[in-house]
């Protein structure tokens, strides 16, 4: 399991953002061939959908054979209430991009009969390929996706009653009052996310420290459901200072050292996107390796600050490309050569968020305006 760490949640959204463009990049999907993404609800995301929208906008990436799938959705909530996760995804993803619609898979909540919308749902997973990588974040209490504390960890898209402390989370998009929150929702199973070839935890903020110790220097535990990515053969937690701080010191240090080893004595370009060590070419040219001796290795507090590390871009350095005419991108979605629909080989190194990111937003409780309309467009950072 990798940990990435990074400075704020910002910089969280940033990297995670990144590095799901370039996965789809490297994959070169086409129609016979899609990218089949997983996606979260919940505000933890909303960043990381924001900067994936402007990437779309630039032309950096094309959704156009990508198919989604959403964690879960509350049971009689009609699809039209704003807080239905339907109309989130819809609001802060699936209106910007070119997403086809029937690649655009979500829980029906109001179905008549809920069991068996559950095992289309997983029925539908395995026709198209099963997926290839499921973006999540977690609850204060380690639930990942809706599966609560207990919840079997070979669990697969079923109803699931809410823990009291996620409606008492949630009410904050109720009004405050939790009773207008649902009681039940209908989610993918622990069995489902762990099914994915790949799993990208997002976890920030220091009430999730608890349960990001749990996960990372604990055993595998049903009460924390998000442990069971300890057994995953794929899988990666991005997150900020904020959520380390129940970690042992040794353990941040550990893993921020897995960094500084792989750029610094290895070399990125020896480095694939997912963390495997594909070959050993040019990386030491000064012969370190050999002579036993290790070069120095800079400060962990400041590592973000360089542009080799993925330095965050000044006002200045940003290209300023910001063309939203979607006719005049690399992507046309009059386009549908399905060999040659990927964008060019995307950067090596993943670069936090550029400073003037979300410098303003008229917004609702999760960041974005509530009719999903597009605000005058900026540079980079929040389209809406």
């Amino acid at each position: 399991m990798r940990l990435i760490i990074r400075d704020d949640p910002k910089a969280v959204a940033y990297y995670t953002a990144n590095y799901v463009r370039q996965r789809i990049n490297e994959f070169k999907p086409t129609r016979k061939r899609p990218f089949v993404l997983g996606l979260p609800t919940g505000s933890t995301p909303v960043e990381v959908y924001w900067h994936l929208v402007d990437y779309y906008k630039r032309g950096e990436v094309s959704f156009r054979h990508v198919i989604t799938f959403s964690m879960d959705e509350y049971v009689g909530l009609p699809r039209s209430h704003p807080e239905s996760y339907c109309a989130f995804m819809r609001r802060h993803l699936y209106d910007h991009i070119n997403l086809r619609p029937e690649n655009i898979h979500m829980l029906d909540g109001n179905a008549d009969d809920l069991a068996a919308e559950c095992q289309r749902y997983e029925d539908k997973i395995k026709e198209v390929g099963g997926i290839e990588l499921f973006l999540g974040g977690i609850g204060p209490d380690g639930h990942i996706a809706f599966n609560e504390p207990g919840s079997s960890l070979e669990s697969v898209t079923r109803v699931k009653t809410l823990a009291y402390e996620t409606v008492l989370a949630n009410a904050r998009f109720f009004g405050g009052d939790v009773n207008k929150v649902p009681k039940l929702a209908l989610t993918v199973g622990v069995g489902t996310v762990r099914a994915a070839r790949e799993v990208l935890l997002i976890i920030t903020g220091a009430h999730k420290a608890v349960a990001l110790a749990k996960c990372i220097e604990e055993g595998v535990n049903h009460m924390w459901t998000v442990s069971v990515v300890q057994l995953h053969p794929s899988a990666m937690i991005v997150c900020d200072e904020d959520a380390t701080l129940e970690l042992h010191v040794k353990t941040v240090r550990y893993f921020k050292s897995i960094e500084q080893v792989q750029e610094q004595l290895i070399g990125r370009q020896n480095i694939g996107l997912k963390g495997s060590i594909s070959k050993l070419a040019n990386s030491d040219p000064a012969g370190t390796f050999g002579s036993g001796v290790l070069p120095p290795v800079a400060a962990t507090a400041n590592r973000d600050s360089s542009a080799s590390d993925g330095s965050q871009p000044s006002a200045d350095e940003d290209s300023g490309d910001d063309d939203d005419d979607v006719s005049s991108q690399q992507y046309s979605d009059n386009e549908d050569n399905d060999g040659d629909t990927t964008a060019a080989a995307a950067p090596a190194a993943l670069s936090p968020a550029p400073a003037n990111f979300l410098a303003d937003s008229s917004s609702d409780s999760h960041g974005v305006r509530l009719d999903g309309s597009l605000a005058p467009a900026a540079p980079v950072g929040n389209p809406f």
